[in-house]
């Protein structure tokens, strides 16, 4: 007996510890879930009804439904795509730098309850990245707002994203291009965020100014919408940015931590410039201060530390507020909601910033400044020509893309969805 009490019995409890540290990394963690089940729902919340309010504010009154349309319909469509063959080409291990295949991921046929992605479920991991497929293409929709066809926006958006958004998602998570670089892209600077504004520039360049343009008229019917749309995005980037990490960890902290910083510090300078150029701080200023900051911050909120997130925050809002208030007006291009001004520009500076900002003891280099800007220059090259493929697919397939001159006079709410969202005479 005292055999058994001396030397097998803590023998026993040393190999029962050991194993169950083993087998931790492979093992479902609660904690993990719990806080991926809520990052997916906080993005998800991000394009419904966060850009929906947000670029729904922006437009005026008689455009408002089109865009809570477009943002509604491609969350339906991208979400079937991203189950029907869109994991399969963007997280598939076999393919090449650029593409990833693997045939057994279509439909999503190989997941159960129990399929497990490191210490979550695999289908709260997918979902949860079919909430960034969701938005990116969403996004873009602001460069074009008031003018473009609902038929052409899905084929537009359909073939951007297949030609685009896939191949970014593998060459920075999937083990492609971006990942043998050692490029750094926490969150979604290349993948979402400058994806998205470089294919917007290109469609807005595409399509033409709208009538009237620059000009009174074009202001926002609902700044309260505005407001409330990007505390939303606010609110959901954590979700965004957090959740990246992968599960409830401390990297997961300073991401949050980090989002909060960079977002303060841009709406901060955003209203300083106003205040000084402008002479008035504005609503919708400070609402695209914070966009702005959200948007630099998202590739190095992983890796930056606090002082490092103040200063992308503080950058890319002074080059946004230029890129909105000065670039637009010199090169004469109509982006209706400024989504290459925040989300191109935005994504860009915090993307090369990413590689000088980098917390511990080695930090940032030039050499990983010069990786993250590699990288950044193929998303451009990439995604303008992938957005160019797509705009004349839909030019094409819709015997053009822009609509008629009377349905862009009365509104796209009344003649492409036959509703309008306020009645005037109730």
């Amino acid at each position: 007996m005292k055999l058994l009490k001396t030397y097998i019995m803590p023998l026993f409890l040393l190999a029962l510890t050991t194993s169950n540290a083993f087998a931790g990394d492979d093992a479902l963690d609660s904690g993990d879930t719990a806080w991926m089940l809520t990052s997916t729902v906080l993005v998800l919340m991000m394009c419904l009804p966060g850009l929906a309010l947000f670029y729904g504010g922006l437009v005026r009154a008689k455009n408002v439904l089109s865009i809570f349309v477009q943002c509604f319909a491609l969350a339906g469509v991208m979400s079937i795509l991203w189950v029907a063959f869109g994991y399969a080409v963007a997280a598939g291990g076999g393919g090449n730098a650029y593409f990833g295949w693997d045939q057994s991921l279509l439909f999503l046929n190989h997941i159960t309850e129990d399929t497990l992605s490191g210490t979550i479920p695999e289908s709260v991991w997918v979902t949860f990245q079919m909430t960034f497929i969701i938005i990116s293409p969403a996004i873009i929709v602001g460069a074009f707002a008031e003018r473009m066809k609902f038929s052409a926006i899905l084929i537009f958006t359909v073939v951007w994203t297949i030609l685009s958004y896939l191949p970014m998602w593998h060459m920075a998570w999937g083990g492609g291009l971006f990942h043998h670089w050692g490029a750094i892209d926490f969150a979604g600077g290349n993948v979402v965020h400058i994806n998205a504004g470089i294919a917007g520039l290109v469609a807005c360049i595409f399509l033409g100014k709208r009538k009237g343009y620059p000009g009174p008229a074009l202001v926002p019917h609902n700044v309260p919408y505005v407001l409330v749309g990007a505390a939303l995005l606010w609110v959901g980037w954590f979700g965004f940015n957090a959740g990246s990490a992968g599960g409830a960890s401390g990297s997961a902290g300073m991401a949050m931590l980090t989002t909060q910083v960079a977002t303060a510090a841009a709406i901060v300078v955003w209203m300083v410039l106003e205040w000084v150029i402008a002479k008035k701080p504005t609503a919708v200023g400070v609402a695209t201060g914070a966009v702005a900051g959200l948007v630099a911050i998202t590739p190095a909120a992983g890796s930056a530390g606090v002082g490092g997130a103040m200063v992308i925050g503080a950058i890319s809002s002074l080059l946004c507020y230029l890129a909105v208030t000065k670039l637009k007006h010199a090169f004469d291009y109509d982006d209706s909601l400024d989504v290459f001004g925040v989300h191109g520009v935005g994504g860009i500076v915090g993307a090369i910033l990413t590689g000088w900002f980098i917390r511990g003891e080695d930090g940032g280099s030039i050499a990983q400044v010069i990786i993250q800007a590699k990288s950044v220059g193929v998303t451009i090259v990439w995604s303008a020509a992938a957005a160019l493929i797509g705009l004349y697919a839909a030019k094409i397939l819709c015997g053009g893309i822009r609509v008629e001159e009377d349905t862009e006079h009365g509104g796209l709410d009344r003649d492409e969805h036959g509703e309008e969202a306020y009645n005037w005479e109730a």
